[in-house]
């Protein structure tokens, strides 16, 4: 091997931290107490990140700090706050989501690495260049890809010099990260926030399949397949699990370093993953990396399978011998448990002591001695001279008082002052404030690892445009040919939704584009492979004036054709600094606000210069979406595994209801993914009464998508019916609650 391998371990908290850096790992990600996707990790307060930049850089191991939450638009002021804080350390990346954090990380803080989150769902050749052109020096690319798509995607990173990093080991989701508001929808807390409740993992009412965990998938490992991701060129082999504790970090971190330096010294694998199964696990599977989606891929418990691991490998039939297994499980876990306290014992995160000396006479520099004790017999001493001699003076400034209020500031998230000691200083002498002022500079910059301190930079103040519209305009979805007659009975933008999935050289879609020059193309979220060329077809030849995109690979190209693109709403915009991110990096000339966020939440937004807003009003709510079958475990499937022609031909519609009695439709297109949405439609008619000032248009998806079994509405009544709310019609809302019988806009009422 030429290329150096990453072995990147999660660290959800301060020993978990520890565990991670000697069983081996190269770099450890970790989260502060805000702005990061696993709020249910105990995560590090800004001290603790100090005290653990230090301690794994003596060990040579990177940090990479997680940020990789959707931002809210009064956050921006705390995030820059911080991000001024982080640039004056030592830190080795940050990796986010929000696209905000592109812009202001480029503009105003450039030492500072940027890592792209998996919750960007990158799959695509055009979303490697747009992170590319936006500043991500690295991306951690979507778990559902296979070791082909790795490969492509990897080699076209490292051609535009980012790293690629993927996914190992650890708990999947069963839906694409970033597209995922099951938790959003079902109780509040999204995923996009870092507080999913794992719906996913939800116990069910037994489906016809015979399940009762039907989304529930066994956890990822490639512990076999490490020559094949090697021979992919990935750079960094990322393990999940921040919201897991020490033991379990130290056993798997461990396992993989084994497995790492036996394959480089010797080019074979180490055949014995049982210690993998001695800390929690739900059972393991490759097979998003294999590209082999069978029903093999769930397990239906969520839980544990230590304990159900070792009875079956043991062989243990009678209670004695299940008690035996048990026994010899648990006496393994302390074990490993005890190699770890011992090789922790003595690691030390605490702040370094720091003793403050001055010295000088008449004649002489004035200089610091700074003196600096970790807690061990090792000392550090420093020393920062100033650059003129100390002069008598009727009015001396070496008062002691205020030399050491000058100075205290170096009690910080680094260092508690220990002392300070005058004694070897003339206090009848004077230096230029000015060379007081440069002699503190150049003692923070030894102190900060010889760099000079970065002062802060003040958060750039946004200027709220006018709206590009007078009076906001209606705009709707449609997906289906039988649809087109819509165009004759509303003045209205339409868009026409095209699949996740094409045929090779189809012209089907391009034919109806070109035959109906009025419909907007609308392109989804997730376009994998073959699948992202041939949208790309769409975009060439039919080369529209406008389109809807809900993938930053397909905006990239739009961008590069010079074609006049709107972000949909599933690129989760929350924040004017991320419309900001999309019109100056891709030139976007519009974007939906995310439908998770509230009525206040929206009204500070603050529009880029001829930039439209948008606004969806009624919508089927959709929970998360995935490159797995969801009917498998439901209704069943005869087919073992999903095949080519499945996301083409396959059409299915059915129901799962939780233990609670909550129903979701189960919903799969032909072309699209299998899908999961809530019962309730989103209707929002409070919208057009509250923020007619903010958007310019008003959307409504009239899509037969995630209907599941509920009755197809009269489409040519709903738009007569929002036509007339858009126009002050007074009794549109009465109509419009008759038409839609369950529905909901609780999420405009709880956002984020």
């Amino acid at each position: 091997m030429s290329k150096k391998l990453e072995l990147l371990a999660p660290g959800g908290d301060v020993e978990a931290i520890k565990a991670a850096i000697v069983a081996g790992a190269n770099a450890v990600y970790c989260g502060l107490d805000m702005f990061n996707a696993r709020n249910r990790a105990a995560n590090l307060s800004f001290d603790d990140l100090n005290g653990i930049l230090r301690l794994a850089h003596k060990f040579e191991c990177e940090v990479f700090l997680t940020l990789n939450v959707v931002l809210l638009e009064h956050e921006i002021a705390g995030m820059f706050k911080l991000l001024n804080k982080l640039v004056n350390t030592t830190l080795d990346g940050i990796i986010v989501q929000d696209l905000a954090m592109f812009n202001l990380v480029k503009k105003y803080f450039p030492t500072l690495d940027i890592h792209a989150s998996t919750q960007l769902t990158t799959h695509n050749e055009g979303q490697v260049h747009f992170l590319s052109k936006a500043g991500a020096s690295r991306l951690n690319l979507s778990r559902e890809l296979n070791l082909g798509e790795i490969k492509h995607l990897t080699k076209l990173a490292n051609d535009n010099g980012m790293l690629s990093e993927v996914f190992v080991h650890g708990s999947l989701c069963i839906a694409f990260s970033g597209q995922c508001y099951s938790s959003s929808v079902s109780v509040g807390n999204s995923g996009n926030r870092g507080r999913c409740s794992q719906a996913c993992r939800d116990e069910y009412e037994v489906t016809n399949a015979g399940n009762r965990f039907p989304l529930n998938l066994k956890d990822n490992s490639a512990y076999f397949d490490l020559p094949e991701l090697v021979d992919a060129g990935v750079d960094s082999l990322k393990i999940e699990g921040r919201i897991k504790g020490a033991h379990y970090v130290y056993t798997v971190v461990d396992s993989w370093r084994k497995q790492m330096d036996t394959f480089i010294d010797t080019g074979k694998l180490l055949d014995d993953d049982s210690n993998l199964y001695k800390v929690f696990n739900r059972d393991f599977t490759n097979s998003f990396l294999k590209g082999n989606l069978t029903k093999d891929m769930f397990i239906d418990n969520p839980r544990d399978n230590a304990v159900k691991h070792a009875v079956a490998s043991n062989d243990a039939i009678s209670v004695v011998q299940i008690e035996d297994a048990k026994t010899e499980l648990y006496h393994a876990k302390n074990a490993l448990g005890d190699e770890l306290a011992a090789k922790i014992e003595f690691l030390n995160i605490d702040k370094q002591s720091l003793a403050i000396a001055f010295t000088g006479q008449e004649g002489e520099q004035l200089a610091i001695n700074l003196t600096i004790n970790a807690g061990t017999d090792e000392e550090q001493c420093l020393v920062a001279k100033s650059s003129s001699t100390l002069i008598k003076a009727a009015k001396p400034n070496m008062d002691i008082v205020e030399l050491e209020k000058r100075f205290r500031s170096f009690n910080n998230a680094k260092y508690i002052i220990s002392g300070f000691d005058f004694t070897a200083l003339d206090q009848s002498l004077s230096l230029p404030f000015k060379e007081i002022t440069l002699i503190k500079a150049e003692a923070a910059r030894l102190l900060n690892d010889g760099k000079a301190v970065i002062a802060p930079v003040d958060l750039p103040k946004l200027v709220k445009h006018p709206k590009v519209e007078d009076s906001p305009k209606l705009s709707l979805l449609i997906s289906d040919i039988k649809d087109l007659p819509l165009c004759d009975v509303t003045n209205a933008d339409i868009y026409f939704k095209l699949p996740e999935s094409f045929k090779k050289n189809d012209k089907k879609y391009i034919k109806i584009f070109q035959q109906n020059p009025r419909l907007i193309p609308w392109f989804p979220a997730v376009l994998i492979g073959k699948d992202y060329i041939e949208a790309v077809k769409v975009l060439e030849q039919v080369k529209p004036e406008r389109i809807v995109s809900n993938n930053t690979g397909v905006a990239f190209k739009a961008f590069e054709m010079g074609i006049e693109w709107i972000a949909g709403p599933f690129l989760n915009t929350t924040n004017s600094y991320a419309l900001k991110t999309l019109q100056e990096e891709l030139n976007c000339a519009g974007a939906f606000i995310s439908n998770e966020i509230n009525r206040g939440q929206i009204r500070h937004i603050a529009r880029p210069k001829n930039f439209k807003l948008l606004y969806s009003i009624y919508h089927p709510i959709l929970m998360m979406t995935s490159r797995q079958c969801f009917f498998q475990q439901t209704v069943g499937c005869n087919k073992p595994a999903i095949e080519d022609g499945c996301m083409l031909k396959c059409e299915k519609a059915t129901t799962i209801t939780n233990v609670k009695g909550i129903s979701f439709a189960v919903d799969k297109q032909k072309g699209g993914y299998p899908s999961i949405y809530n019962d309730e439609q989103f209707l929002n008619v409070d919208a057009v009464d509250d923020l007619s000032n903010l958007f310019d248009e008003f959307f409504i998806d009239l899509t037969n998508i995630g209907a599941g079994s509920k009755e197809e509405q009269d489409k040519v009544e709903l738009i007569k019916h929002f036509e007339a709310l858009l126009n002050g019609g007074e009794s549109a809302k009465a109509e419009l609650n008759r038409l839609v019988t369950v529905s909901t806009n609780a999420q405009y009422a709880q956002g984020l």
